[in-house]
This record gives structure tokens, C-alpha cells and sequence, in this order.
């Protein structure tokens, strides 16, 4: 009986864990729309923002590095960067240390971008997922 109600609270913690990303996501969602933005969009140019961040340069991330860190489908992925550089916020290139790869970097429309939308996305985040 301990083992099935273990189990249980198990189930009900995930089953919690998935509803606040459900939660979460559809509220970055209608945030971000106002920018042109979907969540995923949004965690694509933070990614790259980060690596710039952290190098201090225009440096750029592989699209496997991407898909590793926004836990998105490569094919999914891929129309998503599309869909940024149609929009002028991010360019694609050929990878210089392996040239079936493409690597991935923001343009100065999406540096501003991201800028602009940084705090909205922070804000809905302190919003959702602060336990105090």
C-alpha cells in the first residue's frame, strides 16, 4: 500500500511539473506575441544572447547546440530559424570546423530585440514560477 501511494505522489508531482510548464509557456506566449515573439522564438535568441554574453563577441552556436538547450526537434528548429532570419533577427552560416554544420548568430535587429523583450520575459517568469 506505502509503495502505491509513493507512486502516486510521484504521478501527481509530474503531472504538476507538466501543468505550471503548460501554464508557464501559454503565458510567455501571450506576453511575447505583442513582440512579434513566441516562447520558443524568444528562448532561441536568448541562447544566442547568452554565448555573447559569456564571450563578449558575436559569437555563434551550431544549430545542434541550439536544439540541445531549447529541447526542440531539429526539423522544428530549423523552420523556427528560418522563420528568425526571415525576419532579420538571426543569420545562418557554414560552419568553419565542419562544413555540413550551420551555425547560428544574432543580428544587431535581434541583439535589440531580445533587449526589448528581456525583461517581459523575466517578468512572466518571476510571475509563474517564484514560490513566495
Amino acid at each position: 500500500m506505502a509503495a502505491k501511494k509513493a507512486e502516486q505522489t510521484l504521478v501527481d508531482q509530474w503531472r504538476d511539473i507538466l501543468a505550471l510548464h503548460a501554464r508557464t509557456q501559454c503565458e510567455l506566449d501571450r506576453a511575447l506575441h505583442r513582440h512579434g515573439l513566441c516562447a520558443s522564438d524568444f528562448e532561441v535568441l536568448d541562447v544566442l544572447a547568452d554565448v555573447r554574453r559569456a564571450t563578449g563577441g558575436d559569437c555563434s552556436y551550431r544549430v545542434q547546440e541550439i536544439s540541445e538547450r531549447v529541447h526542440l526537434s531539429q526539423s522544428a528548429l530549423s523552420r523556427l530559424i528560418a522563420r528568425l532570419e526571415k525576419d532579420g533577427l538571426v543569420e545562418r552560416g557554414m560552419c568553419s570546423e565542419d562544413r555540413r554544420g550551420v551555425r547560428v548568430v544574432l543580428t544587431p535587429k535581434g541583439r535589440t530585440l531580445h533587449g526589448e523583450v528581456l525583461p517581459v520575459q523575466r517578468a512572466v517568469l518571476t510571475k509563474m514560477l517564484d514560490a513566495d
